[in-house]
């Protein structure tokens, strides 16, 4: 047994010596759902030698540090070179003011990659996933604006006005082609249907207003939630990226499209 202990020290601190070899000062370790990715006797050699390890990475993270570090994620410590390894000035624990958890700041990046750090702090895992959620939101928003440089009215008023059209162009066509341009003018209009609906508002009545402005030419009328109203959406600032409707209209199209191609239904149990 004692024979089998020794074998185990003398195994790990040759895998600890050949990351000081390398240059390392600061080692950031996976989370493993299989095994341990360390045990204590490696932190003591990696402490001794005056490594700073961080453990309990998550998987999801590891492309993201490597681009913030330009660093490479290694497999294996046969693979360790200095090669891949990122530089920074300074990586330390700070304890953020107003509360007692800790968090690894990592400072004076030799070459940065294009990345940003957003540290989201609550009472509860409510509020942080409700936050979470608001600034994917708001970075998708940023997304769509850099893919297709075009801003547009809120408020249903793209929606509103586009199903006006369609309507009237409904009324020239004949046949099955007529109808399909209906409907889909009538489903376009679900959208500021279920924006009054949502605010508290009346929808059927605000839908109503909303068709007869948008056919009497004022085409940036939209739903004003804050005054419970139609009002003009650029006079209110209200606007939105172009890519969001465009992209929501596509899907979809496909979607329906893709559920009328189907001529059968086959339960199994």
């Amino acid at each position: 047994m004692d024979r089998i202990l020794r074998e185990e020290r003398k195994y790990i601190l040759g895998l600890c010596k050949k990351i000081k070899k390398a240059g390392c000062t600061v080692v950031l370790i996976q989370k493993s759902i299989l095994r341990d990715a360390y045990n204590d006797l490696s932190l003591h050699f990696l402490a001794k030698m005056g490594i700073m390890v961080i453990t309990d990475i998550e998987r999801n993270d590891i492309d993201f540090i490597s681009r913030s570090l330009n660093c490479m994620p290694v497999a294996h410590v046969d693979s360790f070179t200095a090669d891949k390894l990122g530089s920074a000035e300074l990586c330390n624990e700070v304890t953020m003011p107003g509360g007692t958890q800790r968090v690894v700041k990592v400072t004076g990046v030799a070459n940065p990659g294009r990345t940003c750090t957003i540290l989201v702090r609550g009472t509860n895992k409510l509020t942080l996933d409700e936050a979470d959620r608001s600034i994917h939101d708001a970075l998708c928003v940023v997304r769509s604006l850099v893919k297709k440089r075009f801003l547009i009215s809120g408020g249903g008023v793209a929606e509103t006005e586009l199903a006006l059209k369609l309507s009237k162009w409904a009324k020239e066509q004949t046949g099955m082609k007529a109808y399909c341009v209906r409907a889909y003018a009538e489903a376009l209009e679900i959208v500021p249907f279920t924006l009054a609906e949502n605010a508290g508002l009346n929808p059927i009545n605000i839908v109503t207003e909303l068709r007869k402005q948008h056919a009497e030419g004022n085409t940036d009328a939209g739903i004003n939630v804050r005054r419970n109203c139609i009002t003009n959406m650029s006079e209110e600032n209200v606007i939105q990226p172009l890519l969001v409707n465009t992209s929501a209209i596509t899907l979809a199209t496909e979607c329906v499209c893709m559920i009328l191609k189907i001529d059968d239904v086959v339960p199994v149990r």
